[in-house]
């Protein structure tokens, strides 16, 4: 069974930076794409980020330039480095992973990965 374990989050004030870190075990294959999405309070979710086992990244239009991922795959850990956070940052942080080869429509595949963790929350004051 995989599982995503998330971490770093935290609160910060606007302009700030957090490192969010997810490490997953359980793989029984490969490929694997993994990314982030996020959840407001009475919001819908939100696609952040996902990478492809190639290192390819796409990004939602409102962190391109200030969010990075990035994947340890030796080690089977993800990171969502962030920069001048906003306030409209502010939700709670999901990892999700799955075994496809690569993002096909765009970050809104997120929304569809079979493994998702817990959640890591983010505050921007």
């Amino acid at each position: 069974q995989v599982q995503l374990v998330e971490s770093g989050g935290g609160s910060v004030q606007a302009g700030g930076s957090l490192r969010l870190s997810c490490a997953a075990s359980g793989y029984t294959g490969r490929p694997v794409c993994m990314g982030w999405f996020r959840q407001a309070p009475g919001k819908e979710r939100e696609g952040v980020a996902i990478i492809d086992s190639d290192d390819n990244a796409v990004y939602a239009d409102s962190v391109k330039g200030r969010f990075t991922i990035s994947q340890d795959k030796a080690n089977n850990t993800l990171y969502l480095q962030m920069n001048s956070l906003k306030p409209e940052d502010t939700a709670m942080y999901y990892c999700a992973a799955d075994y496809r080869p690569s993002f096909t429509v765009g970050v809104a595949d997120i929304l569809s990965f079979a493994y998702t963790g817990k959640g890591t929350q983010v505050t921007v004051s």
